[in-house]
């Protein structure tokens, strides 16, 4: 008889034990399941910041470059606020062209919005 209250005992510390395991290895994949959620709205937060910031220099670089090339056509010509004024118009229209073509790149190709 005490050999059967052994073998009882033994196997209510063996289920006590699965049990607790079982739970532990569940809390566990809970754990990689959220903390992999928020590894990718880190990723997505960093590849939406990358794309303003490309987005920003090129548009700035490109009405600085015009206004440059309208300031130095006009300091060559003799003429007062032509070319300057022209060709801030020009920088900024190809800025505004940059930022339409990055918007309408096919979703998931490099440098896309989405």
């Amino acid at each position: 008889m005490a050999k059967d209250e052994n073998d009882d005992d033994l196997r209510a510390r063996l289920d006590s034990l699965s049990t607790a395991l079982d739970a532990q290895q569940k809390a566990s994949q809970d754990q990689k399941a959220h903390s992999g959620q928020t590894e990718e709205a880190g990723r997505s937060i960093g590849r939406a910041m990358s794309l303003g910031f490309r987005v920003l220099t090129e548009f700035v670089a490109a009405v600085v470059v015009g206004g440059l090339i309208g300031w130095k056509l006009d300091d060559w010509c003799h003429t007062s606020p032509l070319f300057l004024i022209l060709f801030l118009g020009v920088g900024t229209a190809a800025g505004f062209w940059t930022v339409y073509r990055i918007a309408v790149k096919p979703p998931g190709s490099p440098g896309s919005l989405t």
